[in-house]
């Protein structure tokens, strides 16, 4: 089975892209949702985030608000707001904003090659995030958030994918963050063959972002083939999912920062004594942006320290090196006493995309007690502990710009 293969697009009609297009379900709350939508009766939002749609403090979960999709991805194929392409095809897709240009493809990526972990994976799932995407594409028959996938950089994919997006572009949208959504249709079988072909000759890929969804869509293949009440040969729909994949040269993951609530029945002036044993402690007039592995910032008390590890401290193991895991493992571990970020509400998670000044907000408003800057996660290391079968701690990588819905999504017939 090839690692990826074209497919049959829902997308928006032609004028109607700038209309449909929305930020990723699940970077938002249901207030700011709902205030993206109004006025707005063909936003993607109506079927990443149903429950705008229902009675306020409609339970997300509730079978209800899934079957609310399903209607309103039928109202919008119904008015022709979205419509599927005739042929299989892949799509180039180029995102311009925050001082960043990437273009890659919107491709079906197969799950065979997920559950070989040629398809690579570098975080655990929570299983009730799992279990809400399988209800989500299980009720709309379709996948409508793509996954982030990043591939290795190739001048052969790269120079088809320039050629490709060479003149206008099928869509162009630009959201509210100032970031460009350019889409251009890849319908040639020839062209298409060869970007298959191309692909099959990478070592793999790698998950960037999306783990929950490409999960799900493992589950759901297995729940279609139970349902089959006849022998199926070749290749179906659910047998891939939805991805857009990047050469991993163009990607830019931004710092994911840390606030934590309280320091564990310790004084200012107590948690900066421990700090000491582990760091080189130096107070700063100005916000620490890490420019390096090994050093962040802490923002405590109304003041900025740099905290640099002590040379003897510093590993070789690919995982204990982030500073996530740095900043896990000698200070919110053994002082704070958090141990589990995916469940301890005590701490907090920052896209580096807020900078420092939502870090110095969130503490100077009493509502946490101290917050860490950290130096980014780099592509090559999230590729490198994939490659090693190992998970990265969590919310370690913070990817910008961030993918639009509803641009393409993938009916699974």
């Amino acid at each position: 089975m090839n690692l990826i293969r074209p497919f049959k697009g829902l997308r928006p009609s032609r004028n109607k892209s700038a209309e449909v297009a929305a930020p990723p379900y699940d970077v938002m709350s249901y207030k700011e949702a709902l205030n993206l939508a109004k006025d707005k009766p063909n936003s993607f939002l109506h079927i990443s985030r149903p429950e705008i749609d229902l009675p306020e403090g409609t339970d997300p979960y509730s079978p209800e608000v899934y079957k609310q999709g399903k209607v309103n991805l039928k109202s919008l194929m119904d008015k022709d707001i979205l419509a599927r392409d005739n042929e299989a095809c892949f799509y180039v897709y180029r995102l311009t904003g925050h001082g960043v240009s990437q273009v890659g493809l919107v491709v079906t990526a197969s799950v065979d090659a997920y559950d070989a972990n040629n398809i690579r994976k570098h975080e655990f799932t929570r299983p009730e995030k799992e279990d809400d995407r399988v209800r989500q594409i299980d009720e709309l028959s379709a996948q409508t958030g793509p996954v982030l996938l990043a591939y290795p950089a190739s001048k052969a994919i790269d120079a088809i994918v320039a050629s490709e997006s060479a003149g206008e572009p099928e869509s162009n949208v630009l959201d509210a963050d100032g970031v460009r959504h350019e889409l251009w249709v890849i319908s040639s079988v020839e062209k298409t063959a060869e970007i298959i072909t191309l692909f099959d000759r990478l070592p793999a890929l790698y998950i960037a972002d999306g783990h929950h969804r490409s999960a799900a869509a493992s589950r759901v293949q297995k729940l279609k083939m139970s349902r089959e009440t006849r022998i199926v040969t070749g290749p179906k729909s659910y047998d891939y999912f939805l991805a857009v994949a990047f050469p991993q040269d163009q990607m830019q993951i931004l710092a994911y920062n840390r606030v934590v609530t309280d320091l564990n029945g310790m004084t200012p002036a107590d948690f900066l004594d421990y700090l000491k044993v582990d760091f080189i402690v130096q107070h700063s007039d100005d916000p620490v942006v890490p420019t390096k592995n090994g050093v962040m910032g802490l923002y405590l008390d109304g003041h900025w320290y740099k905290l640099t590890l002590s040379a003897k401290l510093r590993s070789d193991d690919p995982i204990e090196t982030l500073d996530v895991s740095i900043l896990s493992n000698r200070i919110l571990g053994p002082s704070l006493g958090i141990y589990d970020l995916r469940k301890d509400k005590r701490v907090d998670f920052v896209g580096g995309i807020r900078g420092t000044r939502e870090l110095v907000k969130r503490v100077d408003s009493k509502e946490m007690a101290c917050a860490f800057s950290l130096f980014p996660t780099r592509i090559e290391e999230l590729m490198a502990i994939a490659d090693q079968g190992q998970v990265m701690p969590p919310k370690s990588t913070w990817f910008e710009p961030k993918l639009a819905d509803g641009l393409v999504s993938h009916v699974l017939d």
